[in-house]
């Protein structure tokens, strides 16, 4: 998990954070946390893996806008490509909650 604590503003300001549209989502064989996302950044898709599955079920993933961080280098988990990181705070019991948008914002566009 990254921890964003002990960052400073020059690096926080290299982190290309976006708005990603969930287009799919599937459970990882063999993991309970994982899930693969299949999202939008506007003019371009990716695959990012991410540890959810066990605070949201694919289906719920499905349409929902997220935050990602998109300048990434590319990871292998469980044999799928990650490219990008979803954004999440934890709950009082340490299961992520996705940070989402009050209204409806076009995927691709950058958070400043």
């Amino acid at each position: 998990m990254l921890d964003l604590t002990d960052m400073t503003l020059e690096e926080f300001q290299k982190a290309d954070l976006r708005i990603a549209r969930v287009l799919s989502a599937d459970r990882l064989g063999g993991s309970e946390k994982l899930v693969k996302l299949r999202v939008t950044l506007g003019e371009e898709e990716r695959q990012i893996v991410a540890g959810v599955g066990k605070a949201y079920a694919p289906d719920e993933l499905v349409g929902k806008e997220i935050v990602i961080i998109a300048n990434l280098d590319p990871r292998k988990l469980m044999g799928e490509e990650s490219n990008g990181m979803l954004l999440a705070a934890s709950d009082e019991n340490g299961e992520p909650v996705l940070l989402g948008l009050d209204r409806e914002v076009a995927p691709g566009t950058k958070i400043r």
